[in-house]
């Protein structure tokens, strides 16, 4: 919940540095996402969403993960990657598969072509993320903005009722304009 702002307590307006660091860092997340998932969609034709299951997945020793666990770390309602997976499904990329201890469950799996893709597409990824960000700083710069960023997401998941660990409340704040499904025909490499 958000506090509610008292009328006799004037609010406590950035001054221009604050202004400078909040608005630069708006501006750079924004711009180095955007140019990043255009490089990678370019070239494979995934999608964020698309990329992000297959990592996530890619990652497990066995390239697979129940559903609800998958959805919470990637902080997307079951709903959301539901309709994902289903659009990965019908491109081959991962398919759905019951848990055998528990019939409740249903894993998401990474199919040969779902593998294929995501070592086709991280060498391309990894490959971005240095030209446009990490190769224009420093060492130095580097463990600093890292501290930064574990600061700030220390106290995030201090102040979030599920510390930071659940399912995002609101899909239109949490990025479903990203949910659009990628055009690609196939699997296969671009």
């Amino acid at each position: 919940m958000l506090p509610v702002a008292s009328p006799s307590v004037p609010p406590r307006w950035l001054d221009d540095d604050e202004q400078r660091a909040w608005r630069g860092w708006l501006g750079m997340s924004m711009l180095l996402r955007g140019q990043i998932l255009q490089e990678l969609h370019a070239a494979t034709g995934l999608s964020e969403p698309d990329f992000a299951v297959l990592v996530n997945l890619s990652e497990t020793s066995e390239g697979r993960l129940r559903m609800t666990d998958l959805a919470a770390a990637m902080r997307w309602s079951k709903s959301r990657l539901s309709h994902q997976v289903s659009r990965m499904e019908a491109r081959g990329l991962v398919t759905r598969q019951d848990c055998e201890v528990d019939g409740r469950a249903t894993y998401a799996v990474l199919t040969p072509c779902g593998r294929a893709m995501i070592e086709h597409a991280a060498p391309l990824h990894v490959e971005s993320v240095r030209r446009h960000f990490i190769d224009l700083l420093s060492p130095g710069e580097l463990a600093l903005l890292a501290r930064l960023a574990e600061r700030v997401t220390g106290h995030l998941q201090a102040v979030l009722p599920d510390g930071g660990d659940g399912v995002c409340g609101a899909d239109e704040v949490c990025g479903a304009d990203m949910d659009a499904d990628a055009d690609a025909e196939d699997c296969g490499p671009a």
